[in-house]
């Protein structure tokens, strides 16, 4: 077979979201590649293996957990060469902390086809464990997703300390095992008693989420043995409750109109 028509029988590779860790809470599109996938390269050391019982039982299973890029890009080469279906797994949603752009630019120069299919990040999943809404009117209109940096740093003008200031909804990603400078910082500007959560392990079966102060949240952490796989979340509209939520949004005011209503 010659490469053009070699080139007809290969599949684009499929980067795909996993979601927080709940097999259910992968999307259609992502069970459907996962179910046709020959190949499956996922993140071990984050995505549950519950998440591999979409895939069919033929289907090779990879763990990337102790690969580094350049063997992770080989094995997908390798596969898309030899005309088969390849999904890189990754946790959440790709683009969110996904290591994805890298392994993107590799495919890229090696005139490899891809595709990404979005998933289902943490933050959401916590937002609907807790029964919260990020943004509230009048209260909150923006929602910051963020780390502290660490190993890896962050820019200068996206510091924790800075990003603080905007007291905005905040979900936190990496750095439960830098809670005490984030604990620091965050009680600068959303003071002591403000109310904060850990989400560990969100929609799996050892989910656990955690309310706490600032002032606590530290001891809470350690108390808990929570060190990775948690988002910290913090934010005013943690301490509205239903009953006593005051402003409402003109979406559903009668005395509103729009587009659709009079």
């Amino acid at each position: 077979m010659d490469e053009q028509n070699s080139n007809s029988t290969r599949h684009p590779v499929l980067f795909v979201g996993a979601g927080p860790g709940d097999p259910e809470l992968i999307t259609v599109k992502g069970q459907k590649a996962l179910t046709a996938a020959d190949v499956i390269i996922y993140a071990g050391s984050l995505v549950p293996e519950a998440l591999l019982q979409w895939a069919r039982s033929g289907a090779e299973r990879i763990s990337s957990a102790g690969m580094h890029l350049e063997e992770i890009v080989a094995v997908v080469e390798s596969a898309f060469r030899a005309g088969k279906r390849v999904v890189r797994l990754h946790t959440g949603d790709p683009s969110l902390y996904g290591a994805v752009f890298e392994q993107m630019s590799e495919l890229q120069q090696r005139s490899i086809p891809y595709r990404v299919v979005p998933g289902v990040t943490a933050a959401f999943a916590a937002a609907a464990a807790m029964g919260i809404e990020y943004t509230l009117p009048e209260i909150c209109q923006t929602l910051i997703l963020t780390r502290m940096g660490g190993r890896t740093p962050v820019p200068e003008s996206e510091r924790l300390e800075r990003l603080a200031q905007h007291r905005a909804s905040m979900a936190i990603y990496l750095s439960a095992g830098l809670a005490e400078p984030v604990a620091e910082i965050l009680k600068k500007h959303y003071g002591n008693t403000a109310g904060c959560a850990v989400a560990y392990r969100v929609s799996q079966p050892q989910e656990k989420i955690v309310f706490t102060t600032l002032q606590e949240l530290v001891a809470t952490i350690r108390k808990e043995k929570i060190t990775r796989q948690a988002l910290i979340i913090v934010g005013r509209v943690l301490a509205v409750q239903p009953s006593s939520m005051q402003y409402k949004s003109k979406l559903y005011d009668r005395d509103f109109s729009h587009g659709f209503r009079e």
